[in-house]
């Protein structure tokens, strides 16, 4: 039988998440606390964040939620328009919002129902406008839900880096997306370390902060 191939720097990986892993955990217990009721604004948060960073991302969420959107008829688009915290693309992203408000009774049913994460995810990227297979694994993270991979561009450098992949993929279409985050979901368990956790290490190694 062919020895499965051995990866580089997994020892630093160990080390890395050891240091840290108790900050991780905490993380991860956070996002399994929130609320229903702020999961529209997660959901706005991972529909700012292509193209844009997550720090103007989550600061553009809090001013959505001084302003209100939910419960009122305010447009986004001004408050993705500030020069403080630009968001790129943001006339599309501000429609995409606003009909994510709309359908939320059909987003929280769906993710109400007794169906697995990955099926959630599927549903998500097929009814939610601007939200790909990253954003809504990223959604479904930054809710509770675990064993999803969020391939951003830290994550898969740092597959390549320790050669779960060979290259940086050019596009991610969908069968490409799982099949990386099989190999992703493989590496995690060879090494002893829970996807999520290990998630939330490579960020950390790429920004020097466990964000969401």
């Amino acid at each position: 039988m062919k020895q499965p191939r051995a990866y580089r720097g997994v020892d630093d990986i160990r080390n890395g998440h050891r240091e840290i892993r108790e900050k991780i955990r905490a993380r991860l217990e956070d996002f399994a606390r929130v609320p229903e009721g702020e999961y529209f604004y997660e959901l706005a948060y991972c529909l700012l964040t292509p193209q844009s960073s997550a720090v103007n991302a989550g600061a553009t969420v809090e001013r959505l939620k001084s302003a209100d959107l939910l419960g009122s008829d305010v447009d986004p688009t001004a408050a993705l328009f500030s020069k403080e915290h630009y968001i790129r693309f943001h006339n599309t992203k501000s429609r995409h919002l606003l009909e994510a408000k709309r359908n939320l009774p059909a987003i929280l049913a769906a993710l109400r129902a007794g169906t697995p994460p990955p099926d959630k995810r599927a549903w998500l990227v097929a009814h939610v406008k601007g939200l790909g297979w990253k954003e809504a694994s990223h959604f479904l993270r930054n809710i509770g839900y675990r064993d999803l991979a969020i391939l951003d561009r830290h994550i898969l450098r740092n597959l390549r880096r320790h050669t779960v992949i060979r290259a940086l993929p050019k596009s991610l279409t969908p069968g490409r997306y799982l099949a990386i985050e099989e190999k992703f979901r493989r590496f995690a368990l060879a090494i002893g370390i829970p996807m999520d956790e290990l998630d939330l290490l490579f960020w950390s190694r790429e920004t020097g902060e466990i964000l969401k």
